[in-house]
């Protein structure tokens, strides 16, 4: 089995691809009383060899050189991968948010680093990442007055070994638009400290986080896929995606050769979710997951024998008001 470090992580996500889902999980789900509505309010390859161009073989007598225009330029899908401090995001360009994020929480590196000067989110601001091309790069003004949070699908709490660390959870690559009330500021909150929780009961904790586009059923009885966009279409500014849900694909690992592995995966709708509703409620197969996301998360081996994690600790997103007064003041920079 492959040393899944920080350093390695995005070789498991090797050939990723995010795309569309292919169901709604929770229409029409009720769950002690509480029913959750619908939500109406990309490919981006790691290291997919599928990316790049290859020379096919010609016949000599074909007429047809397509591959000719690819020499002038090729046309993508591109990978905006970066590694930073404490995570690794794969960036939409299409979507101007992420793909995907990938993180490694240990106890250890949820610690502050006390050689390091103290790290506080209320000294973060959120920036746009110049690294991203001008055309394709999301913007603060879009996010400005759009009813919208700027969420983060690496917590800010989860970098707090040092200020840099914190500062580049704030990149607005690491950003996608979340229902503030009710989600961002309290339940996928819960959801967050529920994932940091873990490292109590795991040596290792990997996680991966990634905006969804699934379909919801009509009344004509057929599927599909409605989202808001901020900003302007018709404007120089790229607009910014609204993702219909979020997912965390979570795993521990309790040794140092991850032997003994534990996985679940979880699928949350971009609204608010009242705080009595159970966290297994939004588990979901990770197979399924991979399949609407358009991602290949973990090898077949890894999925085979890992143990439900659910069954090996208590899933339970814990209510904790005083977490989300520091970030609702995040939120305000």
């Amino acid at each position: 089995m492959p040393l899944l470090s920080p350093i390695h992580i995005a070789a498991f996500t090797s050939g990723a691809v995010l795309g569309a889902g292919s169901a709604y999980y929770y229409g029409s789900k009720s769950v002690e009383g509480v029913k959750l509505s619908a939500s109406p309010p990309t490919p981006v390859p790691a290291t997919n060899t599928a990316s790049i161009p290859t020379q096919a073989p010609t016949p000599v007598n074909s007429i047809h050189n397509p591959q000719d225009v690819i020499k002038m330029g090729f046309p993508g899908p591109i990978s905006d991968l970066m590694r930073r401090e404490a995570y690794i995001t794969s960036y939409d360009r299409t979507k101007r948010h992420p793909a995907w994020t990938a993180q490694h929480l240990t106890a250890e590196s949820l610690q502050r680093d006390k050689s390091a000067p103290a790290s506080d989110r209320k000294n973060s601001q959120f920036k746009e990442d110049n690294a991203i091309p001008d055309k394709f790069r999301a913007r603060l003004s879009t996010y400005f007055r759009s009813g919208y949070d700027r969420g983060h699908l690496v917590p800010a709490a989860d970098a707090k070994s040092g200020q840099n660390a914190m500062d580049q959870t704030f990149y607005l690559t690491n950003i996608a638009p979340q229902v503030g009330p009710g989600f961002n500021r309290e339940y996928w909150a819960y959801f967050e400290t529920f994932c940091r929780n873990l490292t109590k009961d795991f040596r290792h904790v990997y996680v991966f986080t990634l905006p969804l586009y699934l379909p919801t059923k009509e009344i004509d009885g057929k599927w599909r896929v409605k989202y808001e966009v901020l900003g302007d279409p018709f404007s120089d500014t790229p607009t910014i995606s609204v993702p219909t849900h979020f997912g965390k694909v979570v795993m521990g690992s309790k040794d140092e050769g991850h032997r003994d592995l534990s996985l679940a995966a979880f699928v949350l709708p971009n609204q608010a979710i009242p705080e009595q509703v159970p966290l297994p409620t939004f588990l979901q197969s990770i197979e399924k997951v991979e399949r609407d996301a358009g991602l290949m998360l973990f090898n077949d081996n890894v999925k085979s024998t890992a143990k439900e994690l659910c069954k090996q600790v208590r899933c339970e997103a814990v209510v904790r008001k005083f977490d989300q007064f520091g970030k609702q003041i995040g939120s305000k920079n």
